[in-house]
């Protein structure tokens, strides 16, 4: 499917980059293709963003004129493996089960990997899909703990090395309205950004009740959601998406992040309702970002940008008296995201020009994770104490289970609806009446 009211030819046709854009922007467009190719796939993760990723993948290269060859999926329970396994036209016997599944996907003939798990696997499969030479698609987040970010990044430039293709799941990344936007931004048209909020207050997702005799790795897996051990928390699983453009606007993470946030509606798993955070990117620029996960209350997912000569609503309008002077580049992108990411994949593959996002992503998730973390302590963390402060208390954090848990057994799942204090072990200073 291509952009409605664009010819198919028209549409995969190089795009006009026009001025200095050219040499900053990163765009992300579609091409022309030369012959045919069928690319093999793997699928480690076979719930609703895995076989959602399968035909997003399949969509694009229908666009690009290539093909697609599901050739093996893996994943933690039986049903779902082979359901996926069953839709895709995959032999049963390349159907894997169990934790240590991803790695039989990784022994295939695969071209492209995509890693679809919950994020506290991302940093192990990460590194066995690099290994072995795959090309990859990865779901954001891309780990829990510092320690998992870290080795992500890691991987990353070893991919690098490697000529490997690694497209991240922050799709805003590759949409046409996000791009435009950014490119604007880029030459000038709102200044300096200098303060802004991002955004993602919603409803509460879907959870799972104990089954009468369920394992803790079943019950963990079967509602990872829940739990900040295999999410990460909501902040970082979800709001991690606006907080990437964030990032990506401003061109860099946070020096520090200061949060608040609490527990007053969930019942199963141990995560938080609601963050707030004041992300410090410099003395001269604060970014204040909020989510929720509570039922009943009125919703936004958005970007906001404040810059001295103007404002940036995210992906949507933009106030700047020197948007109609700049010749901003032409960006063409397919009308949904999710299959542009893809698109960009296959396209960086066959033109033997590898497109690397691990580093973009991985920061992003470190940045959620900055404001988890000071949220559940009620502490200023600072981006060196995940990252180069061996010292810190929060380096060195990781979560368990881990991923190596579950393949060796050892799994123990923490009490439902026990949640971090903020401050926890603080002399209490009472008022006197």
């Amino acid at each position: 499917m291509t952009t409605p009211g664009i010819p198919r030819r028209q549409f995969i046709n190089t795009v006009t980059v026009a001025g200095a854009a050219a040499a900053t922007l990163p765009l992300f467009n579609v091409r022309a293709q030369g012959a045919s190719r069928k690319f093999r796939v793997g699928l480690v993760g076979c719930g609703g963003r895995g076989s959602g990723a399968i035909g997003d993948i399949r969509n694009a290269a229908k666009v690009l004129g290539h093909e697609i060859e599901v050739v093996a999926v893996a994943d933690f329970f039986p049903d779902r493996a082979n359901n996926v396994a069953r839709a895709n036209n995959v032999p049963a016997e390349r159907a894997f089960v169990g934790a240590d599944a991803y790695h039989k996907v990784m022994e295939q003939p695969c071209d492209i990997v995509i890693l679809a798990t919950p994020p506290n696997f991302r940093p192990l499969h990460f590194e066995a899909a690099v290994k072995a030479g795959k090309h990859l698609f990865i779901e954001k987040p891309v780990g829990v703990d510092p320690v998992g970010v870290r080795k992500v990044m890691q991987l990353g430039e070893e991919a690098k090395r490697r000529g490997l293709s690694v497209v991240a799941g922050t799709q805003r990344r590759h949409q046409g309205s996000y791009l435009r936007n950014y490119a604007a931004i880029s030459m000038g048209a709102i200044g300096k950004i200098v303060g802004g909020t991002v955004s993602w207050c919603g409803g509460e997702l879907w959870y799972r009740r104990r089954e009468p005799g369920e394992s803790d790795a079943s019950y963990m897996a079967r509602n990872w959601t829940s739990f900040v051990e295999m999410s990460g928390d909501h902040i970082v699983e979800q709001h991690v998406h606006n907080i990437d453009v964030a990032n990506w606007f401003i061109g860099h993470p946070p020096i520090s992040a200061l949060g608040f946030g609490g527990r007053a509606r969930r019942q199963t798993g141990n995560q938080f309702d609601f963050f707030s955070v004041d992300y410090t990117y410099s003395d001269d620029c604060h970014i204040h970002s909020m989510c929720r996960q509570i039922n009943g209350c009125d919703g936004s997912v958005s970007e906001l940008f404040i810059g001295t000569e103007g404002t940036s609503f995210g992906g949507g309008r933009m106030r700047s008296e020197k948007l109609a002077s700049l010749s901003l580049p032409e960006i063409r992108t397919h009308d949904n995201p999710y299959v542009q990411e893809h698109i960009d994949l296959l396209d960086s593959i066959v033109k033997e020009q590898p497109l690397n996002e691990t580093q973009a992503v991985a920061e992003s998730t470190m940045t959620a994770l900055m404001g988890r973390i000071s949220a559940y302590t009620g502490q200023l963390v600072r981006w060196r104490d995940l990252m180069t402060d061996t010292e810190s208390r929060w380096y060195n954090l990781a979560l368990k289970p881990s991923a190596a848990d579950f393949e060796t057994g050892n799994v123990v799942a923490p009490a439902d609806d026990v949640a971090p204090i903020p401050g926890a072990g603080a002399r209490s200073r009472r008022g006197r009446g």
